[in-house]
């Protein structure tokens, strides 16, 4: 059997960049979807038996229509091309809300041809697949989820959360045909997994699974999602323990990873991966530099940038540590004249504050307030005046506002 494995498509990811005045789509969001096409294009072309989204459609649990239709257009090709697809639901795609749907819901609710939603721990056998596999699915784990599965309390599934699927699980696989191969899926965290950023986009605290139970000898494959990085747990053994990782970067943290689909071909007890680059992802470049002299500043800062055919398209961010006396120096228009040909740059200024913050014999710390604690740091941060007087300001609004 021919399986195409991906996850963590993010589309709505529209965090850099302007929109495309065609479509009226941030040109970010049309970036996550040529990934997308290429990936739908891929399983079409390559007659694949079974795609497996392994969560995390978009980037929070109430996407705008707009991006539900550009989704919707992708999974349909899929339905059309009579290609059995799992949507597995991801922390992103669920409300912690009870009784809510799901970001991918609709699919479900419209009874979509060979498409199925997994929103709930399950077990798909070979008669409900349609083909010669089994699936045990285990999406993004809310506790009320978790209770329906086992029939446990909720103090008990509260404390023992990780036992009780690992109970689930391990009784499925008891249950399943060992003449046939099994897949697992799920949207979770994998013990020994390394981390990109997407930290930060997280929602949730982490359901991490062991790693002895994803490395099952009774499993064939193990689709994951939730971690950005593309990474196999179990290289060069069986089976293989897949994190294909996000369809395109999301910030700099993920500025040196490229990015990818898997098409694996599966037998019981042997699987065979292939992983398949994405192309034209866009790029990022991360630069930080440190000036030591405070001669030809601008000039020093633009020979830390690639070259202009580097910088075309990309999304750029350079970082500057500098003496805050040197802050004058910095010819900000200069620099980016200098990265037109980017498709958005940063400039990060980091002036050292050297100063230290004195109080004065009769005063401590605990005895001042916020506000006149920050009066303390801006004027130790800047010269007398703006922008001092103007933080100030707006830090007393703030707090009088709270």
């Amino acid at each position: 059997m021919k399986l195409l494995h991906f996850a963590d498509a993010h589309i709505d990811m529209a965090n850099y960049g302007r929109h495309d005045p065609e479509t009226g789509l941030p040109l970010r969001v049309l970036d996550f979807l040529k990934s997308l096409d290429a990936i739908i294009e891929a399983a079409i072309a390559e007659k694949v038996d079974l795609v497996i989204f392994a969560g995390d459609a978009y980037r929070d649990r109430s996407p705008a229509p707009t991006f539900q239709r550009e989704w919707g257009k992708r999974i349909i090709r899929l339905s059309k091309a009579g290609i059995r697809t799992l949507l597995l639901v991801g922390n992103h795609d669920l409300s912690p809300a009870l009784g809510r749907a799901n970001a991918i819901q609709e699919f479900e609710t419209l009874d979509i041809p060979h498409v199925t939603v997994l929103a709930k721990p399950q077990f798909l056998s070979a008669d409900e697949l349609g083909l010669p596999l089994q699936v045990i699915a285990i999406p993004w784990i809310s506790r009320s989820g978790l209770m329906a599965s086992t029939g446990a309390g909720p103090d008990e599934v509260f404390t023992n959360i990780e036992e009780h699927l690992l109970t689930l699980i391990n009784m499925w696989l008891e249950k399943a045909d060992p003449a046939i191969p099994v897949i697992l899926t799920a949207h979770a965290s994998v013990q020994g997994a390394k981390f990109g950023s997407e930290r930060t986009v997280m929602l949730g605290a982490d359901l991490v699974l062991p790693g002895s139970l994803v490395r099952d000898a009774r499993l064939d494959y193990v689709a994951l999602g939730h971690i950005h990085k593309s990474q196999d747990l179990n290289e060069n053994a069986h089976p293989p323990v897949i994190y294909s990782g996000s369809i395109e970067r999301i910030d700099f943290g993920e500025a040196g990873d490229d990015k990818f689909y898997v098409i694996a071909d599966i037998t019981r007890g042997k699987t065979k991966v292939q992983w398949r680059k994405l192309e034209n992802i866009r790029p990022f470049i991360d630069r930080r530099i440190t000036l030591e002299t405070a001669e030809n500043v601008t000039g020093t800062l633009m020979a830390a940038l690639p070259e202009a055919e580097v910088l075309d398209g990309a999304i750029v961010r350079l970082t500057v540590d500098y003496n805050r006396e040197w802050d004058t120096l910095i010819d900000e228009p200069a620099l980016r004249r200098h990265a037109k040909a980017a498709f958005e740059f940063h400039l990060i200024k980091h002036p050292k504050i050297e100063a230290r913050i004195r109080l004065p014999a009769n005063q401590t710390v605990s005895s001042l307030g916020p506000l006149e604690l920050l009066d303390q740091y801006w004027r130790a941060s800047y010269a007398e005046g703006n922008p001092a007087d103007t933080l100030q300001k707006m830090a007393k609004e703030i707090i009088e506002e709270e």
